[in-house]
């Protein structure tokens, strides 16, 4: 039985503050008669009132309904339930003929769950509805009608609600950045972890959320090296410069407007972003890389295109017990359609592919090179956390720092107990290299840069940070 990932759950919340409010209510301690199949999960939630609300989700046509009095559509029950299935809690099961009659009304599903749970969940018109009644109903009761779709002055209402919203929590961020420069890294608070996440979760209410997972790794660099107060003072004026332009948004050149807005937390939906207009190329996947990021796995793929020699940031998520993506080989090149993000960020969707996928290896130049292409990156987007190049060097060692090294310059390599996951790699480079030159793709980070993949003449050795085996699923 596939099962969809939280980015999927999130993906399905009218906003953000609907995830955070369904968050407590995902603990199997607030549920009773939890249950899954291939078609359906169920259970009941015990609530503020005196019976626990019955739920139950269709996760292949994709519906939902409720007994709570709640208008939001899906409520934070139906939204609590999907993040126990999707993190393995709910247990298989056999549906109740409650469950069965309701599914029974459903619209019959026309493709299997494996491969729903790969797609982007979409509410029907005919189906996504909140319940008004119990679950109990009878076959031949009349199915709750569909919602009337929101108006134009509704939606721009809504807009208008979630500007204030964000805007409010960029200005708190800028009064709380200056409190911290006021008092100075030595103050106490700041080794304290609620410090950070308080903030962090005051601007998850304010729809930040990119904002948010910055403030949780920031935090995770308070004392992890001597040098600690450069790269918090740093990161605090990334922070400080995005507060401010996002404040600016209207004033901004278009397509820097757009990134800094994605920057900040602006939610994409994803159809907006396939019915864009496509990059067609021949696409090599130079790298692959595996991070954690607030307990959810997060791979990283860079592609290149091989005439436009443009650079994309494919990402997958996963949490407990699901799989990340394992469709693209690190050292293949396929002829498919990619769809960017607003901006000139690096993300991109992954669009219609054009032909199989076949071996292929990307150009390489020099590290003084990569660092004039990583430069003008950086400068189009300060606040860039990880930027890709393929360079050609020799791994050198200078007392405990590792370094990759040409005639044009050198690039520290990140240090492993910086990174967040996996092997660092050095092993297999320094056996593949054997002291001598090899062409590689790397990941440059303000701190140093991670080496992905090897491109020999025979072969791609993928050398990327790995996912943690025991978090995530095995493909």
């Amino acid at each position: 039985m596939g099962t969809w990932s939280v980015e999927q759950v999130e993906a399905l919340a009218p906003r953000a503050a609907a995830i955070t409010a369904a968050q407590p209510l995902a603990a199997s301690a607030r549920w009773s008669g939890l249950g899954a199949d291939d078609r359906a999960v169920w259970g009941a939630c015990q609530g503020s009132g005196a019976e626990p609300y019955d739920v139950v989700v269709d996760h292949v046509t994709v519906g939902w309904r409720c007994t709570c009095p709640s208008r939001q559509r899906p409520c934070k029950h139906v939204l609590a339930l999907l993040l126990l299935w999707v993190r393995g809690q709910v247990p298989a099961g056999v549906a109740t003929g409650a469950v069965e009659a309701w599914i029974a009304k459903r619209p019959a599903a026309s493709f299997s769950s494996s491969s729903r749970s790969e797609s982007e969940p979409q509410p029907e018109q005919n189906g996504g509805e909140q319940a008004e009644t119990a679950l109990g109903a009878g076959v031949d009761d009349d199915p709750t009608p569909a919602p009337e779709p929101p108006s134009d002055d509704e939606r721009d209402q809504a807009r208008d609600e979630r500007v204030e919203r964000m805007y409010a929590g960029l200005v708190e961020l800028d009064r709380w950045l200056d409190d911290r420069i006021r008092t100075g890294l030595a103050d106490p608070s700041v080794a304290r972890y609620a410090t950070w996440d308080d903030l962090a979760a005051r601007l998850v209410d304010a729809q930040a959320g990119s904002l948010a997972n910055r403030i949780r790794r920031l935090a995770g660099l308070v004392g992890a090296s001597p040098d600690w107060h450069d790269d918090v003072l740093a990161e605090l004026g990334i922070l400080h410069l995005l507060s401010q332009a996002g404040r600016r948004l209207g004033s901004l050149p278009g397509p820097l407007a757009d990134a800094v807005a994605t920057s900040v937390g602006w939610q994409v939906r994803r159809a907006d972003v396939l019915a864009g207009v496509p990059d067609t190329d021949d696409w090599v996947v130079c790298g692959r890389s595996d991070t954690r990021e607030d307990r959810i796995e997060v791979r990283r793929h860079w592609l290149r295109g091989q005439r436009s020699g443009r650079w994309a940031l494919l990402l997958s998520f996963a949490a407990y017990q699901q799989s990340l993506d394992t469709s693209l080989t690190v050292g293949t090149s396929v002829r498919a359609d990619l769809h960017r993000y607003p901006g000139p960020a690096l993300r991109a969707l992954m669009g219609d592919r054009h032909a199989e996928p076949i071996d292929a290896v990307p150009p390489t130049q020099s590290v003084a090179e990569a660092c004039d292409e990583i430069g003008h990156m950086v400068a189009a987007e300060p606040w860039l956390e990880r930027v890709p190049a393929i360079v050609c060097a020799r791994l050198g060692r200078r007392g405990d720092h590792w370094f990759l090294a040409d005639a044009t310059g050198s690039l520290p390599i990140l240090v492993p107990d910086q990174r967040q996951g996996g092997d660092d790699g050095l092993a297999m480079l320094l056996a593949r290299s054997a002291g001598q030159p090899v062409d590689l793709t790397i990941e440059w980070t303000p701190h140093g840069v991670t080496p992905l993949a090897i491109h020999a003449d025979d072969r791609t050795v993928d050398i990327g940070p790995r996912a943690d085996r025991s978090f995530v699923a095995s493909a």
